[in-house]
């Protein structure tokens, strides 16, 4: 049964009240704010949702990221689906079935951003596949021989992380016009490339995930960094793929 009301998430604030900064309500403001500062998350865009224990924290929808309170968080109970805090006057995040289908998976915080450089490379990727007569949605980002690689898992129940002279795949989805509607393919790309833990987005952004909140964001912060420096290596002439 869902919170409804003011009163019931009054009764439910404990919840999200806590001077702990690494509690997921206040966990969340704080890398709001971060992303916000990065690029990643402007106009009110991307994303980020935290699994702890029973519960799955989200922050709502059309709320400016760098101003996010622990009040505005979301909490949903993930066993049933049903939400145990609405803030009355804010809307549920349209990033959260693409949140559970991550946290279906295993992971413990799911990360979506809306960087510049994330959708510059789905293009650029685009433009390739065009040029050379293949299927644009079977081209996935691909690069190799990059130090920060060192940044990413192996895969789901691999030990260790890539190294410096294996090759990450990342995935590509097409856009759609509701974020909600981009759950099937986004679960499509995760049975298909089982050892990723991210998928762009062509001409939207990223989502990114990982066991837990400090591996979702550096994560994030490692597949930022590659997709800028693929970027530049494009201005330069310089292959992806040794």
């Amino acid at each position: 049964m869902e919170a409804q009301g003011s009163s019931a998430n009054d009764s439910m604030d404990n919840l999200i009240t806590s001077p702990d900064p690494d509690h997921p309500a206040n966990h969340i403001c704080t890398l709001c704010r971060n992303f916000y500062a990065l690029g990643w998350v402007t106009g009110t865009g991307g994303g980020v949702s935290i699994r702890d224990g029973p519960h799955i924290f989200i922050a709502p929808s059309g709320v400016q990221k760098e101003l996010m309170q622990p009040a505005n968080m979301f909490v949903m109970d993930y066993a049933t689906g049903a939400y145990l805090r609405k803030p009355p006057i804010l809307k549920p995040s349209a990033c959260t079935p693409l949140f559970l289908a991550a946290f279906d998976r295993g992971a413990g915080s799911c990360i979506h951003t809306h960087s510049q450089w994330a959708v510059l490379v789905t293009l650029l990727v685009e433009k390739d596949a065009v040029s050379q007569g293949r299927e644009v949605g079977d081209a996935c980002f691909e690069i190799e021989q990059i130090e920060q690689i060192k940044g990413i898992p192996k895969g789901h129940g691999k030990d260790g992380m890539l190294g410096f002279f294996d090759r990450l795949t990342v995935p590509i989805i097409e856009n759609t016009a509701h974020e909600e509607d981009l759950t099937q393919s986004l679960e499509a790309a995760m049975e298909r490339y089982p050892d990723t833990y991210a998928v762009l987005v062509r001409r939207h952004g990223l989502y990114v995930w990982g066991a837990n909140v400090q591996k979702a964001k550096t994560q994030a912060e490692s597949l930022d960094y590659i997709f800028r420096l693929a970027v530049e290596m494009r201005r330069l002439d310089l292959p992806w793929i040794q």
